[in-house]
């Protein structure tokens, strides 16, 4: 088992755990989660042995092997099956001593060790490696060809699937992934979450994807408050047992509130008086052995909305006999072909495909990045199209600030306007004008998404949206996303934001669009059967046994698709019961804006000592007048309004 034992970790002047303890079990899928610079990549330093802790002790079975993904990945001229396979280093261990007597003149002296040199092999599953590290790299999104390319040949985002690859081709004890559905689109995301079921050793993986982890995991670790909490379950088991216990902390604490309140009070009132004084200290004693809780300390949820599309173009978009692609000086090069489909108002659309089926390029010939080949695109008079490209990241400028880039869209609106706007966003203070090369990934793609809600689209096209987003950000995009008044088209790894806000699918597969009738689960079991092979259960210390596991029943195609019509009729129906009351509410701020600024002018007018001159008695006696009616409407409007946001909060809980 791991043990954390009273650890205590320093990095520069931030304390990240306080006497932290927790016990891990072997076999256990662990989630590791917290905010973002809580310290879970330096746990992982920590088992590692890259770093040491300033107190207290981690401790783990010492004959466990361990496995995890190297962040740099050498530009090697190294084919990349090869280099996949490097990632078994006892098996390359043995082969490079295996040719290193072999190639001796007198190797048949050697026979005894050769000998054990091949059954070591064999006990490795030398023969099979290969077919093995074929399986893992088409799991992970590389074709046969891809497998014969040098390292060197492959972009950032590809190399670290080679180290993923290399990773899971390491037989291990414990395997730590940091992130690893990152880099990955959702058929290798599917294919590695069935990988990971089967691996019998103990995982630790970091995620912001809440679907990869209620998948894969049955224990999740949070980094709170400087402090290791276990919670039994996947994610979403986390965050009811979280919230029951935040509830609990909260009422708690109110309770020792009133309690502290009501022994201070007495000690107030009594003890200067001699026939109280004795009572009063020993509620003074008592006070202070009590032991505070806590104030709830969780952090403010981000959240946001898009704003209601100034027009609704039907359709939106017509495509007749489409070829999108790309123009080379070789010719045209069609990715998608005969495109035949049109967009109408309040559609949502979840766009799947395998990697490299076109999905990308197809978004980009709705977006107008791509002209069409061939064939027609009709847009709708009015449309207003925000498109979060999956390097929309990239295209910021990096030597500007977040406010620049709005002024860049909206150059003729106040700047206090736009300050209050990316405030909204959490870009506040100096950050609004800092530049924003040192600002983190997630806090470009805010960014980004700050940009885009601000032009009040009625086409909405993502693709791979929720890339560098923690989970708090993911469940806010989704929230806003679920809300958005216009139409959608998503493309995303991120099986909960497909669930959540798209109600029907399309595929890109073989050249071609068309409709999917199925939901996610159905793309799950095509994809197993038609571009993936199932692998064998990983190498661990384990017992074989667990090789096999129980086939797990699941609803039937027909029962899911009831689902998710149930689900989007759901979605329909809160948000027909909840536009009024929103509509309400913005009617009720305008008009306590206008009273607030009426009585604002009253009270300045009373506060001028002239207003009360003989000569201005009338006016004082109607100020007054004025006064009075307006703290009395306010206050109505003011009961009226939290009335509103109770039954909206009732209709969203």
């Amino acid at each position: 088992m791991i043990r954390f034992q009273q650890v205590s970790l320093i990095r520069g002047i931030k304390p990240l755990l306080d006497n932290a303890d927790v016990t891990l079990n072997p076999g256990e899928k662990i989630g590791l989660i917290g905010a973002n610079g809580a310290g879970k990549s330096s746990l992982f330093a920590l088992l590692r042995g890259e770093l040491h802790a300033d107190q207290g002790s981690v401790d783990f079975p010492s004959k466990w092997r361990m496995a995890y993904v190297a962040q740099e990945t050498p530009a090697l001229d190294r084919p990349a099956l090869e280099y996949a396979i490097d990632g078994d280093a006892g098996l390359r261990r043995l082969q490079a001593e295996l040719a290193q007597l072999e190639a001796l003149p007198d190797h048949a002296a050697h026979g005894t060790r050769v000998a054990e040199l091949h059954a070591a092999l064999a006990d490795a599953d030398a023969y099979t490696v290969r077919s093995r590290a074929e399986q893992l790299l088409t799991g992970l999104g590389f074709t046969q060809d891809q497998m014969q390319q040098p390292v060197a040949s492959f972009s950032g985002g590809w190399r670290m699937r080679l180290n993923l690859a290399q990773a899971l081709m390491c037989p291990s004890d414990l395997l730590l992934l940091d992130e690893p559905t990152n880099h990955l689109d959702l058929d290798a995301i599917i294919w590695l979450e069935d990988w990971l079921k089967r691996y019998p050793g103990t995982l630790i993986i970091i995620s912001h994807d809440r679907d990869f982890l209620d998948g894969v995991v049955n224990v999740i670790v949070h980094i709170d408050d400087r402090k290791l909490k276990r919670y039994s379950g996947n994610y979403s088991a986390f965050e009811r047992q979280r919230a029951a216990q935040i509830a609990l902390t909260q009422a708690s604490y109110e309770k020792q509130a009133r309690q502290r309140a009501h022994l201070q009070s007495f000690i107030d009132r009594f003890k200067a008086k001699a026939t109280k004084a004795r009572q009063a200290q020993s509620r003074m004693k008592m006070l202070a052995k009590m032991e505070e809780i806590a104030p709830l300390q969780a952090a403010a949820e981000f959240s946001f909305e898009f704003r209601e599309p100034v027009s609704a173009p039907n359709p939106l978009l017509v495509m007749e006999d489409v070829n999108a692609g790309y123009h080379t000086e070789a010719g045209d090069k069609t990715i998608v072909s005969g495109i035949t489909f049109s967009l109408q108002t309040g559609q949502r659309i979840g766009l799947l495909g395998v990697n490299g089926a076109g999905k990308s390029t197809l978004v980009k010939t709705i977006a107008g990045e791509l002209k069409p080949l061939t064939g027609d695109a009709r847009l709708g008079k009015g449309l207003v199209i925000g498109y979060f490209a999956q390097h929309q990241v990239e295209m910021l400028r990096h030597d500007e600030s977040p406010l620049w880039h709005l002024m860049r869209i909206a150059p003729n609106v106040r700047e206090q306007e736009l300050r209050n706007f990316l405030g909204g966003f959490n870009f506040g203070g100096d950050m609004v004008t800092s530049k924003i090369a040192p600002f983190s990934g997630g806090e470009k793609a805010r960014l980004a998404l700050a940009l885009i809600v601000w032009q009040r689209p009625n086409l909405l096209l993502l693709d791979e949206p929720t890339n560098h987003l923690d989970l708090e950000t993911r469940e806010a995009l989704t929230m806003a996303l679920a809300q958005f008044e216009g139409t959608l088209v998503l493309v995303s790894h991120d099986r909960h934001l497909l669930r959540a806000t798209t109600d029907q699918f399309m595929i890109v597969a073989d050249g071609k669009l068309q409709p999917f009738d199925g939901d996610l689960d159905d793309y799950r079991d095509w994809l197993f059967k038609t571009k993936l092979g199932k692998t064998d259960t990983p190498s661990a210390a384990s017992d074989p046994s667990e090789k096999a596991s129980a086939a797990t029943t699941s609803e039937s195609r027909e029962d899911r698709q009831e689902r998710r019509r149930q689900e989007a009729e759901e979605r329909q129906r809160l948000s027909a019961l909840k536009k009024p009351i929103e509509a309400r509410i913005k009617r009720l701020d305008e008009q306590m804006a206008k009273l607030n600024t009426r009585k604002a002018e009253v009270d300045a007018r009373l506060a001028d000592p002239a207003i009360y001159d003989d000569a201005n008695k009338d006016e004082l006696k109607a100020l007054i007048l004025d006064q009075a009616y307006l703290a009395k409407e306010l206050e109505q409007l003011e009961t009226e309004w939290l009335e509103q946001q109770d039954a909206l909060e009732q209709l969203t809980t």
